[in-house]
C-alpha cells in the first residue's frame, strides 16, 4: 500500500476552506476529478458519519472499480477539527481484490500568507490503484476547491 501527499495554497480563510469540506453541495462540485461526475448517495458530517459518492465516467472509455464507468466508495468520518482538519476513512465498493482495503484521507487546514495551506494525505492506496493518478485526481479536485473558495 502506498500514499500520496498534495499541497495547494488558496487565497481564502481556513473558515470558508473548512466549511467547503463538510457541505453536500460543495463537496459535489470540487471532490470529482475532471471528466467525472458525482452523486453523492450518503454525507453525514460529522464524527462517525457515513459517507457513500459515485463518481461515473463522462467518457464510454473510462473504466470503474466497481462498475464498467464507476467508482463508487463509501466510509465514514473518524475526525473533524473545526477549520484545521477533516479525516476520513474510505473503501472502493468492488470485487477486484488489488482495489480493497480502507484507505486514510486527512485534509490539514493552516494559515498561511494571505490565505490557507492544504495538506491533503492519501494513505492506504490499494495496490490497484496508481499513486501518480491518485495524485492527479488530487491535484485537480484541490484546483476545484480552490477555485471555489477563491470565489466567496
Amino acid at each position: 500500500m502506498s500514499s500520496t501527499h498534495i499541497r495547494r495554497h488558496v487565497r481564502a480563510p481556513r473558515e470558508r476552506v473548512y466549511r467547503a469540506l463538510l457541505d453536500v453541495r460543495a463537496v459535489a462540485l470540487w471532490k470529482v476529478p475532471d471528466g467525472m461526475t458525482s452523486h453523492i448517495h450518503t454525507f453525514e458530517p460529522h464524527e462517525g458519519g457515513s459517507i457513500r459518492i459515485s463518481l461515473t465516467y463522462e467518457a464510454p472509455t473510462g473504466t470503474g472499480k466497481t462498475t464498467a464507468h464507476t467508482d463508487t466508495y463509501h466510509g465514514r468520518f473518524v475526525k473533524l477539527v473545526p477549520n484545521e482538519q477533516v479525516v476520513e476513512v474510505d473503501e472502493f465498493e468492488t470485487a477486484d481484490p488489488v482495489l480493497r482495503g480502507e484507505m486514510t484521507i486527512s485534509i490539514t487546514l493552516t494559515d498561511a500568507d494571505g490565505g490557507t495551506d492544504i495538506l491533503a494525505v492519501h494513505e492506504g492506496l490499494p495496490s490497484g490503484v496508481s499513486p501518480a493518478d491518485n495524485e492527479l485526481g488530487w491535484q485537480l479536485s484541490l484546483a476545484k476547491l480552490a477555485a471555489l473558495v477563491e470565489a466567496g
